[in-house]
Formats: C-alpha cells, sequence, structure tokens
C-alpha cells in the first residue's frame, strides 16, 4: 500500500520485493532511489512487538519511531508508531535562533523582540506542534535562555544577576504568557516557564 513518500508490507519479505520493484521502475524512469534515504522500517507498535535493524525514520522534520502512548479511555499506556519533531529540526531551530543574534538586539524593547521573533515561533509551533508538542521543550528553553542573555546585556541591573534575569521573565511569562507565542503552552498551566538551571 501506497501512502505519500512510504509504502506498506505485511511483513519484511514483501516489503524487500516491491523495494526491488520500485528500483527497477526507477531505473526503467531514468530516476534511483536515494542509497541512504530509502530503507526498509519495522513500525514497531502494540500489535507489533518484533525487531529490526530500522525501527525509525525521519521525515519532512518529523522522527517517526515506537513512541508510549495513554489511552484518554481506559488510561492504559502502549506502543505506537508515531511522529515527533526529530532531533535534527531541533537543532536546525536552535541554530536559527543563534544565527539571529538575538541577545545582541539590544536596541530593540522586549515589544520589538516579541513582535519579530512571534512569526517564527508560531510557524514552528504549527508545524512542528502538531504531533508530541512536548519535544519543542528543548527548543523553547534554548530560546528562553538566550531571553535571558539578551536582559542580561540590556539592562545593567540584570548584568551580573542570572538568577534575577530569570525571575523577571518568569513574571512576566505569567502577567504577559501571549508576548512570546511559546509562552502560551508547556506547562499544566498553560505557559512556558523559565527556569534558573
Amino acid at each position: 500500500m501506497i501512502r505519500g513518500d512510504s509504502v506498506h508490507a505485511r511483513n519484511r519479505n514483501k516489503a524487500e520485493i516491491l523495494k526491488r520493484e520500485l528500483e527497477a521502475r526507477f531505473i526503467a524512469c531514468g530516476l534511483e532511489m536515494h542509497p541512504t534515504k530509502t530503507k526498509i522500517v519495522y513500525c514497531k507498535d502494540k500489535s507489533r512487538k518484533g525487531s529490526a535493524p530500522n525501527t525509525q525514520f525521519d521525515f519532512l522534520g518529523y522522527t517517526f519511531r515506537a513512541r508510549s502512548n495513554k489511552c484518554k479511555r481506559t488510561g492504559e499506556i502502549y506502543e505506537r508508531f508515531l511522529p515527533a519533531v526529530s532531533t535534527t529540526a531541533q537543532k536546525a531551530m536552535r541554530r536559527k535562533v543563534k544565527e539571529l543574534k538575538v541577545r545582541q538586539k539590544t536596541q530593540y524593547s522586549l515589544e520589538q523582540l516579541s513582535k519579530w521573533l512571534n512569526p517564527m515561533l508560531r510557524g514552528w509551533i504549527n508545524y512542528y506542534g502538531k504531533f508530541r508538542r512536548s519535544e519543542l521543550d528543548s527548543v523553547f528553553r534554548h530560546f528562553n535562555k538566550t531571553l535571558v542573555r539578551w536582559a542580561r546585556r540590556k539592562y545593567k541591573q540584570l548584568k551580573r544577576h542570572k538568577g534575577k534575569a530569570v525571575a523577571f521573565f518568569d513574571k512576566l511569562s505569567v502577567r504577559e504568557p501571549k508576548m512570546f507565542a511559546h509562552w502560551q503552552f508547556g506547562s499544566a498551566r498553560g505557559r512556558f516557564r523559565l527556569r534558573a538551571k
């Protein structure tokens, strides 16, 4: 069965046959399959408990693999083959924040920073937050640390006081949870709090 850019088969043997047939068809069309990106993956979940060399794959910034899942109706925890933002995509987002040199933009007010950065943050949340939104936490912790560094450069009274800068943003995220897009989710109370660590 073909779904998007993936082909599903009942077992490994059928998958190998299908792969050979697709390779032949590609060659007939003057194309070739990418040797490292084309692989057979075992989609492990509650009903498929076997093992295989490949049990996950990355596609369009997501990693698809077996993940713990809780049934809302029964509370049972079981495995499902599900997507979440990939490690590669997380690194790219952190790199993007670094490339923007946010902490050097001390000429900006908080409101200007928010207006400048929120479209990017909302884009990440809307795209990668569809599945396992909590997997974005490491990216947003990095972003929050960048905000703390920015504040310590901008405000003299915070320069030598990381704890005070963290406390400032902690209070601000409670008072103005919509200032930065990622503050609206992430904890049980609906905001992403900073931590002094």
